[in-house]
């Protein structure tokens, strides 16, 4: 019984991604349990792409357990649907947050940053890579860099 609640328990701890949406807690976050940030740029009622991302990229199974040991998810969402928008005080944060880390617009953009905020490694667009491969250049990223 104790064997079947430790693998219930494991498996819900990697099939479950927490995505943070205030800067401030995700470094925070980063800072206490030394993990990166992945600041992910999204518009998430009207980018195909960035939808295609979530779920091809950061929904995997192998992308979920490396963020649960080692990232802070932090989502900086666009949605363009009236009934989806967000709090003037998130809109205003996630605005600071473009100019700072995404001045082209693009969407998806997604950066690795470290627990102060510098980015390590960003990729405009959904990556051309297998998510194996994207999850392998996420994890350079943060090799050799705390």
């Amino acid at each position: 019984m104790k064997f079947t609640g430790i693998v219930l328990l494991s498996f819900l701890m990697m099939s479950f991604t927490n995505w943070e949406t205030s800067f401030e807690k995700a470094k925070s976050i980063a800072s206490k349990d030394h993990k990166f940030i992945l600041l992910n740029f999204s518009g998430s009622d009207w980018c195909g792409p960035c939808i295609r991302m979530h779920k091809e990229m950061f929904d995997n199974d192998s992308f979920k357990q490396f963020a649960g040991e080692k990232l802070v998810m932090l989502n900086a969402d666009f949605p363009r649907q009236k009934k989806n928008q967000l709090a003037k005080d998130l809109q205003k944060q996630n605005d600071q947050l473009a100019d700072k880390y995404n001045s082209k617009g693009s969407f998806p953009f997604t950066a690795v940053l470290d627990e102060k905020g510098n980015i390590l490694r960003s990729w405009d667009g959904l990556p051309k890579e297998s998510p194996e491969e994207f999850l392998q250049e996420v994890k350079e990223a943060t090799q050799g860099n705390q």
